[in-house]
């Protein structure tokens, strides 16, 4: 999302500073990040009342009627809609109504493709390879927040690493809900280890994490 909005000529600032707009990426694995979640909410419009505060990620995917109470959120963006983050911002600045864009990530089939992230603080970069989660434990509410399985396309993965590398970045982290269920829902057989393979041929990169959530 820091990407989107410097593409789109904004300036990221930290967010305990004064800022127009202030996004909240929401969590909900646990009745604390819940918690914590609508705090941050609260407090981005104490640090400037006359700010934009949007609300979005897994809590928001599941506690939409929570959210409505919070008088401090001017507009809800679901996660498939993060993608488009910018857009929705920008059509809020000319309406100023509140609104709440959420689709239902169980019966969405796609994984939302970013593009490429060249954005990064650190010595390595970070690649999202998949998203959702079909195993359904009894324990774990994942798959209501985040959806089914769903794989990004191996051509967007090894374009933006190629850029990576191209930047001087020598080592990536691959990760997503469950990685390891990387290619199930695709047509033609594969999987995790096959993209490691294609990546492992990319000039410049140097090292490959696997970071399972």
């Amino acid at each position: 999302m820091i990407q989107k909005f410097k593409n789109a000529n904004y300036n990221i600032v930290n967010f305990t500073e004064v800022a127009d707009i202030y996004i909240v990426n929401t969590c909900t694995v646990t009745s604390i990040s819940d918690r914590k979640s609508r705090e941050i909410l609260r407090r981005a419009k104490k640090i400037n009342p006359k700010s934009i505060v949007v609300a979005c990620g897994c809590y928001v995917q599941i506690a939409k009627e929570e959210l409505e109470k919070i008088k401090e959120i001017d507009f809800v963006l679901g996660t498939n809609e993060k993608a488009f983050i910018v857009d929705y911002v920008e059509k809020y600045l000319n309406s100023k109504n509140y609104k709440i864009e959420l689709q239902d990530v169980l019966y969405n089939s796609n994984y939302s493709d970013f593009g490429s992230v060249t954005y990064t603080e650190k010595t390595r970069a970070v690649i999202k390879i998949q998203d959702g989660c079909d195993r359904f434990c009894t324990y774990c509410i994942i798959p209501y927040a985040r959806g089914k399985v769903r794989s990004r396309n191996p051509e967007s993965i090894l374009k933006e690493v190629h850029e990576i590398a191209n930047k001087g970045l020598r080592e990536i982290v691959l990760t997503g809900i469950h990685i390891a269920s990387y290619g199930k829902d695709f047509s033609e057989k594969y999987g995790l280890i096959d993209l490691l393979e294609e990546l492992n041929n990319i000039k410049g990169i140097e090292r490959i994490r696997l970071r399972f959530n």
